[in-house]
């Protein structure tokens, strides 16, 4: 019996655009609310949100058994990191800050077994085995396991082409805030200079044949990012999308009270 089908990664090599997500929480029970309301995929936020290995556990445990497929975030590109992550189930990392192909070929050796990389073997032990009910996990592995590098900065943007030329990258994610940064421009985000170069970014990518993403929650940005070639884009986060409910409900409502 072989790894579990990884579907994100099946529809992306499709190119089918897909919708998710950013979990933010940090919650079993939320990740869950979000895994019934339709998202192609859900992404566990390990870097910006307070998430530990503990609660990037339990949101996997809480989306298995949903039609949605997880992505994940880690802090940092850590080989530790990397391995626990894949062992305790998931499939597809997207990982931040990779501003070179080196950096790219560095992440794609800690997801890969000796000869080709540096992973660990100690899937018995974890969720990705179903803990050692998979026979074939260690020869099939590989197969299903999904890497998105991101692109935040002008100089990962100039090396876009090397980087999708690293084997086992499987998409590029356009990081918009950081690479606003990086120009001088922050906070505007949608200042042309910066939508230039993610739209020129997306359709680079595109170009190589690799899948290309981003999150955005301007449905103008969203189509523009969408008509640029971006096959999974991110509609926005849970938090933000709670906050601006609760602060909407109150506003509508603590005017009629004075």
């Amino acid at each position: 019996m072989p790894a579990p089908l990884n579907r994100f990664k099946a529809r992306l090599a499709s190119g089918e655009p897909q919708l998710g997500l950013w979990l933010a929480l940090g919650s079993g029970y939320a990740a869950e609310v979000a895994a019934s309301a339709g998202y192609d995929w859900l992404l566990i936020d390990g870097e910006h949100a307070p998430n530990d290995l503990g609660s990037i556990h339990e949101q996997l445990m809480a989306l298995s058994g949903h039609p949605v497929s997880p992505i994940l975030r880690l802090p940092q590109n850590d080989p530790a990191l990397i391995k626990q992550a894949l062992d305790m189930g998931a499939q597809s990392l997207l990982c931040p800050m990779v501003n070179s192909a080196e950096d790219a070929r560095a992440i794609v050796r800690a997801m890969r077994y000796p000869p080709d990389g540096i992973r660990g073997v100690g899937h018995v032990l974890g969720r990705a085995s179903r803990f050692n009910g998979v026979p074939d996990y260690l020869q099939t592995a590989q197969d299903e396991l999904c890497l998105i590098v991101q692109a935040e900065s002008t100089v990962a943007m100039d090396a876009l082409e090397e980087i999708c030329g690293v084997d086992g990258v499987d998409g590029v994610f356009i990081g918009p805030a950081d690479l606003c940064a990086d120009m001088g421009l922050l906070p505007d985000i949608a200042h042309p200079d910066v939508r230039a170069s993610i739209q020129d970014g997306l359709r680079r990518i595109r170009a190589t044949g690799k899948a290309a993403g981003i999150i955005d929650t301007d449905p103008v940005l969203i189509q523009q990012d969408m008509d640029a070639g971006a096959n999974f884009v991110a509609l926005g986060a849970d938090l933000l999308v709670l906050a601006g409910g609760l602060r909407s409900l109150v506003d509508t409502w603590k005017p009629r009270t004075t």
